[in-house]
């Protein structure tokens, strides 16, 4: 039997993924006391209310995030965010920052899901997590896009470095591309460098560029 890896965040009320954006609202829609007046004796129900951005937790980028002509997350086709072949690229433990086209250099990214384990996911939830973040440096993604990579994922606060000035070139290339990306993942370190599938398929929410994630990798018998 194959195994699984959960890549994606636990998301709890509160909980804060990208510093400034707020924290998801959990509340209850109908609680179980509330239903027992609806059901029949002995059954009851609780529905849940959740007020979020899109980017809570482990989430995915559409081309619509970034570009208003761009692909929603309704029209995604699964072949772009299911059963993907994963590439994981490791630059965890360097004390480098960017990952660059020499640390790509060699792979065949071409239909794969390309993973980042830059090892940033240790500071989740904290201040430190935006620090000095890890990122992809734009050329690299550039090189990603022109060979061809299906889907690109990062864990860390952001796929781009966060500068003052508010460029984002990695988001620009890869989901002008089509590409879609995943940030905040973890647990790359449980992921070869080959030989795993890669799932992370967001609702099929219709105008809306981003939204949470269950990330996965399939591991080989």
């Amino acid at each position: 039997m194959s195994r699984f890896v959960e890549l994606s965040h636990e998301i709890s009320a509160g909980m804060v993924t990208y510093p400034g954006l707020p924290g998801p609202e959990v509340t209850e829609h109908l609680t179980r006391e509330a239903s027992r007046e609806v059901y029949a004796p002995g059954t009851e129900f609780v529905i849940h209310a959740v007020r979020m951005v899109g980017n809570t937790g482990t989430y995915l980028d559409s081309p619509y995030h970034r570009h208003a002509d761009g692909v929603d997350l309704a029209g995604l086709p699964l072949e772009e965010l299911a059963d993907l072949p994963a590439l994981v690229v490791s630059t965890a433990g360097s004390g480098r920052r960017a990952v660059t086209v020499d640390d790509l250099g060699g792979l065949d990214v071409a239909g794969c899901a390309v993973l980042l384990h830059t090892g940033g996911d240790a500071a989740f939830g904290t201040p430190e997590y935006a620090v000095d973040a890890p990122y992809l440096a734009g050329d690299a993604a550039r090189w990603l896009a022109d060979r061809g990579a299906a889907l690109v994922g990062i864990d860390a606060v952001n796929i781009d470095e966060i500068t003052e000035h508010g460029e984002r070139p990695a988001h620009t290339v890869l989901l002008g591309a089509g590409i879609p990306i995943v940030e905040h993942l973890t647990g790359l370190d449980q992921v070869p460098g080959t030989g795993a599938r890669f799932t992370a398929a967001p609702p099929r929410f219709a105008g809306v560029g981003t939204f949470p994630v269950r990330a996965y990798a399939q591991l080989p018998h």
